[in-house]
């Protein structure tokens, strides 16, 4: 016998029929044709199978008075956003810990614009997510302010909905983690830069205002690819990590929130002996600190943030023995490992975020000290270089420290939290060497009469060598050890080790 459905379950099912992107098919066949996802194919490969639980499906724009229903059903379902509850990575963290919240604009309901039940579904949400601490993953493509919601009649500018304040409050308490790909302006580019962790295709456009709103201002024409280009933006520290197309992006987007949400029961190791002849001979080479990092972390389990941008100081997240933590690294081949103005500011920003989540943090260091110099205090060396004091020496979350190679001067304290005994563990490897400036500046400074006293050049020299080397013997990692002013030495093989017994101690893991 078969089953008849009511109207009511009739309309229902026509309803949810036209949110699918086998109802759109115009719109679906537009933005495959740009190689593009549609919102609800980015929603797909994000959330667990099954656990979305939808907000506000049924809205539509607030055009009621100007347009036909119907057709507002069929082009402007969800009034352009989808949100909800759903698990992300539950098969890596178990059900419990992958609870969060997804918000996905979708571009091909009036251009991502945000309208009067747009921004309603948005409050809701984010009350939902501050409410149950919740961490959410955004897609924010749009165009910003939507002036064509007719049915509005009681706002004049509509400058007092919560939305904005509502999102920014959210931090400390909530993750934010935002990808875009496409343009992305104005109120959506507000929403993208106050998050936490903002991901970028290479084919995204982000800016606080978009085309027509640039020229109404009298400020020029201009093409929507001629603002907030990814390439700008990856180098001035905007976007965190640079995605080739929204498949990686959505990947990214889930690996980064799955170091917040805990530790993973499977890893693979690298062997460690490697990090005994990993460091040159001689002092004054290079070396590439990243392979010393993937060697020290979990196999595959680094992921670095703002490579362009503060690159003296390498951020991002690892894994040892499936446990997540922030890392902070200097890196020898971007100013000698001198920490300049945006790299200072990169870090502060970073253990910020880190902090307000709990994440313990490890700092492989290797620094020189400061960038200083006139051109330096023109960049707001000062404010911006003391923001890592203050960052680090308030954090309440634990920190170790491990000296890979140098450790001079006020940059070398304010990379470990403003001294050196701020860190639950500050180790050195024996390539350690400490001292409250460069070695070389020191003799320089120090030594200034008993040099220029030497009109020979080369008996200079010879003096201006010994010196060094008897500073360097004198500041080496097994002596700052000896005047307690590290913790230990200890074998570079052994790091991994010594990090997590460090980290267990204080029951951070």
């Amino acid at each position: 016998m078969a089953i008849k459905n009511r109207p009511e379950f009739e309309k229902f099912i026509r309803r949810v029929e036209k949110s699918s992107d086998e109802f759109r098919v115009s719109s679906t066949e537009k933005r495959h044709s740009k190689q593009y996802r549609t919102a609800r194919e980015n929603l797909t490969h994000l959330v667990d199978e099954k656990s979305f639980l939808e907000f506000g499906q049924f809205a539509v724009a607030a055009q009621r008075s100007r347009r036909d229903y119907e057709e507002l059903q069929d082009k402007t379902n969800a009034d352009g956003i989808i949100t909800g509850f759903c698990s992300v990575n539950s098969d890596l963290v178990g059900s419990e810990r992958s609870q969060a919240v997804a918000i996905i604009y979708d571009y091909s309901v009036l251009a991502g614009t945000q309208g009067a039940f747009h921004h309603l579904k948005l409050d809701r949400i984010c009350d939902q997510a501050k409410k149950f601490g919740l961490p959410i993953i955004i897609f924010t493509e749009g165009g910003g302010g939507r002036p064509g919601d007719t049915d509005v009649l009681t706002q004049i500018a509509g400058l007092h909905i919560p939305s904005f304040s509502s999102w920014a409050q959210l931090t400390g308490s909530s993750l934010k983690i935002a990808v875009n790909n496409g343009y992305c302006f104005a109120g959506n580019a507000a929403l993208f830069g106050c998050s936490d962790f903002r991901i970028a295709t290479k084919t995204s456009w982000i800016g606080m205002a978009g085309p027509a709103m640039i020229e109404g201002g009298g400020l020029g024409v201009f093409e929507p690819t001629d603002i907030g280009p990814v390439s700008v933006h990856e180098k001035n520290g905007v976007v965190d990590y640079v995605a080739e197309n929204e498949e990686e992006a959505t990947l990214t987007a889930k690996k980064l929130l799955s170091y917040f949400q805990g530790s993973i029961e499977d890893f693979s190791v690298c062997d460690q002996e490697i990090l005994k002849n990993i460091m040159p001979e001689d002092r004054r080479y290079t070396y590439e600190v990243r392979d010393i990092i993937n060697t020290v972390a979990d196999e595959d389990s680094f992921l670095e943030l703002r490579k362009k941008y503060g690159e003296s100081i390498v951020t991002g997240f690892i894994r040892i023995e499936g446990k997540p933590f922030a890392l902070l690294a200097s890196d020898c081949q971007k100013l000698g490992g001198a920490i300049d103005s945006e790299s200072a500011e990169k870090a502060a920003d970073f253990i910020a975020i880190c902090n307000d989540h709990a994440l313990p943090i490890l700092v492989l260091a290797d620094t020189p000290g400061f960038m200083v110099g006139p051109a330096s205090e023109e960049g707001g060396a000062v404010r911006r270089m003391a923001s890592l004091f203050k960052q680090g020496a308030n954090i309440s979350v634990p920190l170790v420290a491990i000296f890979l190679r140098k450790g001079y001067g006020l940059g070398a304290q304010a990379l470990v939290g403003g001294s050196l005994h701020n860190p639950v563990y500050t180790a050195a490897w024996p390539t350690g060497e400490f001292g409250g400036m460069g070695i070389e500046g020191a003799v320089k400074l120090g030594y200034r009469k008993e040099l220029e006293s030497i009109e020979n050049l080369d008996e200079r020299k010879e003096l201006f060598d010994k010196l060094v080397a008897k500073m360097y013997e004198v500041g080496q990692a097994i002596e700052a050890a000896s005047f307690l002013e590290i913790d230990a030495v200890i074998n570079p093989a052994q790091t991994r080790s010594v990090v997590l017994k460090a980290f267990k101690s204080t029951d951070g893991l």
